[in-house]
């Protein structure tokens, strides 16, 4: 195994643990069936620090994604 391959698994371990961190962070949502037709974001909206929040969590999932898929490939050996 290379550094590289190392590195990229100590890194997804890491994105991991992040991801997990970010999701228990979120708001929970309480809309129950009324979130079907979205009509429960009608008055509320999203505030700033929960939209940061679903921007570095799907950021982090991109990546995580990302290594993934260079892993699994074998891209780096």
């Amino acid at each position: 195994m290379s550094l590289a391959y190392k590195a990229l698994v100590v890194v997804q371990a890491l994105l991991g643990i992040m991801m997990v961190v970010l999701v228990l962070l979120h708001a929970p949502k309480g809309e129950g069936m009324g979130g079907i037709g979205s009509t429960a974001m009608l008055f509320s909206g999203k505030r700033g620090a929960e939209a940061g929040i679903d921007r570095t969590t799907w950021t982090i999932v991109g990546l995580f994604l990302v290594i993934c898929v260079v892993l699994g490939f074998g891209f780096v050996r």
